[in-house]
């Protein structure tokens, strides 16, 4: 039923593409994806992708700038190659946090990221859990936005459902919290939070009541640690019984995973959009989920023209 389909994937999450594939029941796509000597990527597709429909599996996650020309001359190889469809399939979209300007000349790399994609020949975007909305229109062909939800509610459940209160970081992240606390039939909490700098945060106030309260911080990612292992030292503060960290992308650079390793959290629960590194799968506090089962409906969705959107319903 699959036999025009074609999945490839660049180095940056080769299991999570295997798994894809296994969902799917089809193989992996046949290619190399290397460097020459000069640290220029080589790409070679090695098998006919002519008049198929093809997904290339590639989060842009560190190193960002590598994995985000793989998957540049990838579709470009596709495209030269005659594939009918290419969709890109990018559940960690880099450069997502700069998708305004805050600063006088700063650039909105957010906007340059989805023109480069779009000019090397894609002819559709899968993403998960994109940092801001707005970035699906930086784009002139269409894109679908997943959500972790499903697959973070159904560990949730199991484990947090009693007393519980879900914390938003941010005001921004307040409408996503407030969703998943419907969803898991718990109260809602926002901490008021002032960023002193990039990759800073300070905690400011709780609004809300988790006096007593199983606590969620639920975010989109953790970079480097400093706002979740803040915000859940003040809620400890402030008579929060245990305090368990959800999201969706586990960048954890810099001193991130130091301080999680330190700190009052009691999980930090993630999804497999980045792969770990040794250490970070080393660490007892960190729990990861699969989204190979959601991204690969998704996939199957989008071959046979059926509504995406139909998943979160």
């Amino acid at each position: 039923m699959l036999e025009k389909i074609r999945i490839f994937s660049g180095n940056s999450n080769i299991e999570l593409a295997n798994n894809i594939c296994k969902i799917l029941g089809v193989p992996l796509g046949k290619a190399n994806v290397t460097t020459f000597s000069d640290g220029e990527t080589q790409v070679e597709i090695n098998e006919n992708v002519r008049g198929m429909d093809v997904f290339i599996i590639q989060s842009t996650c560190s190193p960002v700038n590598v994995m985000l020309m793989e998957l540049l001359i990838m579709i470009d190889a596709m495209k030269r190659a005659s594939a009918d469809r290419i969709t890109a399939v990018v559940p960690y979209y880099g450069y997502a946090r700069q998708d305004r300007k805050v600063l006088p000349r700063a650039p909105i790399s957010a906007k340059l990221v989805a023109d480069l994609i779009t000019t090397a020949g894609a002819s559709r975007m899968l993403s998960l859990d994109l940092h801001a909305g707005q970035i699906q229109g930086f784009f002139n062909i269409p894109v679908d936005n997943l959500f972790a939800t499903p697959v973070l509610l159904d560990y949730m459940k199991k484990n947090y459902m009693n007393d519980t209160v879900v914390v938003s970081p941010d005001s921004g992240g307040v409408e996503r919290a407030r969703a998943f606390g419907k969803r898991l039939g718990a109260s809602l909490a926002i901490i008021d939070k002032r960023r002193e700098g990039p990759n800073e945060a300070q905690v400011m106030n709780i609004i809300g009541n988790i006096k007593d309260k199983k606590v969620i911080i639920l975010d989109d990612m953790i970079d480097t640690a400093g706002t979740v292992v803040q915000a859940s030292k003040a809620l400890k503060d402030a008579g929060a019984l245990e305090v368990c960290v959800c999201c969706t992308h586990p960048v954890l650079s810099g001193p991130a995973l130091e301080r999680i390793e330190r700190s009052e959290i009691k999980e930090v629960v993630v999804t497999d959009t980045i792969p770990l590194n040794d250490r970070a799968k080393k660490c007892k506090k960190i729990k990861v989920l699969s989204v190979a089962s959601l991204l690969g409906e998704a996939v199957r969705r989008i071959y046979y023209n059926d509504s995406v959107s139909s998943l979160f319903i």
